[in-house]
């Protein structure tokens, strides 16, 4: 009778668990749903890489991973920032791109073997989702999921090349202009919609654009003046969608 009784609080509370990992993960798919790549894939796809997870939590300042750290795993950002960032030849830190809740990222690693090839930062705290690489390559043994991951790192890359174009083709005043329009699609989301609020700083916009702080001052103090932009604590607002895209060419 005892034995029976053991066996019933076992299976209560084995469903109760089960239940609870449902209700987690129908919560996880829907906040990770707010990023395009994501949504747009089928749903099988999304509930596969949402089970197949594990929670990474990390406090503000708190690397994820270090240049040069071997792939484990493809990540997800559930809530907060994350900054993708390496160190240039003068020891100053460059931002190559922030990440927000939604955005799936480490990919490339994984496809090539090669190591990190930049340090990924908690900028307030964090959670994180990993798919480790062992799961990983058995996710890439079917088709959906492997020509997700190619649209995905497709998205990287053409990213890559806009930054590229930006620093060799573009004025200063050019760039901050279509860096600020990027930003109001958050960046690597690239959403359908813009935001007018970028919550970012003058001092992180600066590390972006490898410019310094100073410079960028006056790039945005002349953008204010004209009604394209605003400047806030913390953040920049964008005034005037219309009037930024002018600077875009601006030589």
């Amino acid at each position: 009778m005892q034995d029976s009784l053991q066996l019933a609080d076992f299976f209560r509370s084995l469903s109760s668990h089960f239940v609870f990992n449902m209700a987690s993960d129908a919560g996880l798919l829907e906040q990770m749903s707010v990023n395009p790549w994501f949504a747009s894939l089928p749903l099988s796809e999304q509930r596969t890489m949402i089970s197949e997870s594990e929670l990474v939590r990390l406090s503000s300042g708190e690397h994820l991973f270090r240049r040069g750290d071997a792939p484990t795993a493809l990540c997800g950002l559930v809530n907060g920032r994350l900054k993708a960032s390496t160190l240039r030849e003068d020891g100053k830190e460059a931002i190559l791109v922030l990440l927000e809740p939604g955005n799936w990222f480490g990919q490339a690693s994984l496809l090539n073997g090669l190591t990190r090839s930049h340090d990924i930062t908690a900028l307030e705290p964090a959670e994180v989702l990993t798919i480790k690489a062992t799961v990983f390559e058995t996710l890439m043994q079917r088709y959906t999921f492997v020509r997700a991951i190619a649209v995905l790192e497709s998205i990287h890359t053409n990213l890559l090349y806009q930054m590229i174009e930006d620093a060799t083709l573009h004025s200063t005043r050019a760039r901050v202009a279509r860096r600020l329009l990027r930003l109001a699609y958050g960046d690597l989301t690239m959403a359908v919609d813009s935001r007018a609020d970028i919550a970012v700083s003058q001092d992180v916009l600066a590390m972006m654009l490898g410019i310094t702080r100073q410079t960028l001052a006056l790039e945005l103090k002349e953008m204010a003046a004209r009604g394209a932009v605003a400047l806030r604590y913390g953040r920049i607002e964008i005034v005037s969608t219309k009037i930024l895209k002018t600077f875009e060419t601006y030589e």
